[in-house]
């Protein structure tokens, strides 16, 4: 069984990423899919997830994109560091950054995110307080493929939360965060076990 590889990009806690790490270990994929976790990249030194990742054993890289003369130049870059790995799937946990279309072209088919919304709702930031604005009775999270276009692409699945009278950004967010661990490394091993 040949190996896939598994790139996580982050930028800030890494809840997500954590979450795929210990569902990979606890479900065995290196022994069923022949699939790990091999490196977590983040564009900002400081995130915390970096910390918890190289406390788990794992390849941890910061590049800072303030350091780059360009959007594409961090990219080439990042994209480099990536190869490095021969990743099967490059996952986006909370990666801040839109990526330019030849890092996107490079990776197609491979590089997927996970988004605060009911996809093609609500696409971009702010999406809890913009769902709740709008009077939505639901709002959720979606793991798609990434294409070019914002937060577009192959839906790859969804789960619903529903919005509380009285909910804020922050109380929305946090029930939101519990189904984005419940289904993105679902999602993750679904696709390195096909």
């Amino acid at each position: 069984m040949k190996q896939k590889n598994i790139v996580i990009l982050i930028s800030g806690g890494g809840s997500n990423m954590a979450a795929i790490v210990e569902a990979s270990r606890r479900r065995d994929w290196h022994e069923k899919h022949g699939a790990q976790v091999v490196a977590v990249i983040s564009n900002k030194a400081e995130a915390p997830g970096l910390a918890w990742a190289k406390a788990q054993g794992l390849t941890t890289f910061a590049l800072d994109h303030k350091t780059f003369a360009s959007r594409e130049a961090f990219d080439a870059s990042m994209m480099a560091q990536i190869d490095s790995f021969e990743p099967a799937l490059v996952v986006l946990a909370g990666f801040m950054r839109i990526l330019t279309p030849g890092f996107v072209d490079h990776f197609a088919g491979r590089l997927i995110n996970i988004h605060p919304s009911l996809l093609p709702a609500f696409a971009g930031l702010n999406t809890h307080q913009r769902a709740i604005d709008a009077g939505c009775k639901f709002a959720g999270c979606t793991v798609h493929r990434v294409t070019s276009e914002l937060d577009h692409g192959d839906i790859l699945d969804q789960a619903v939360v529903p919005v509380l009278r009285g909910d804020t950004a922050e109380s929305l967010a946090e029930r939101v965060l519990t189904q984005e661990h419940r289904i993105f490394p679902g999602t993750v091993e679904r696709l390195v076990a096909a």
